[in-house]
């Protein structure tokens, strides 16, 4: 898949929090300025990696056995439909779904333990978002704003 090229245009306004931007653009829009003419660009990018916890055998047990459960009653409504028709039969792919699910996360945590033993959340965050509107808007954008 090809890059895009960056955005042309003039920066008109320059934030430190993205909210902000939004903001700015959100305003903009709301004035009947025409949303394709506007870009916000992230500067000075960084990925910053939230962690949220520990991985123990438990809770991958835990969420095997929940997604198990699913994938079991899943399984049942679509091959075995006649067998969904009582409580005992329901119960039953559900708790065949979580057997599955627990030993197959088991198995999958316990090779890959060595890799990492916590659970985190990724995501990039710039220094500086300049919103940039095409270069014939840019007084138009700055009259609306009020810059």
């Amino acid at each position: 898949m090809p890059v895009p090229p960056p955005p042309a245009g003039e920066v008109i306004a320059s934030f430190t929090e993205y909210d902000s931007a939004v903001a700015f653009v959100e305003n903009l829009i709301a004035k009947d300025f025409p949303p394709g003419a506007i870009a916000i660009v992230g500067n000075d990018l960084r990925s910053v990696e939230r962690v949220r916890g520990r991985i123990s055998y438990s809770s991958v047990a835990i969420r095997g056995a929940v997604n198990g459960a699913w994938l079991g009653f899943i399984i049942g409504f679509l091959f075995f439909p006649t067998m969904l028709t009582s409580v005992q039969g329901t119960a039953t792919m559900a708790l065949v779904g979580c057997g599955v699910g627990i030993l197959l996360n088991v198995i999958r945590f316990s090779l890959a333990r060595k890799k990492r033993g916590f659970v985190s959340v990724a995501q990039f965050v710039a220094k500086q978002y300049q919103v940039q509107v095409s270069g014939d808007l840019v007084g138009q954008a700055n009259q609306i704003s009020g810059l």
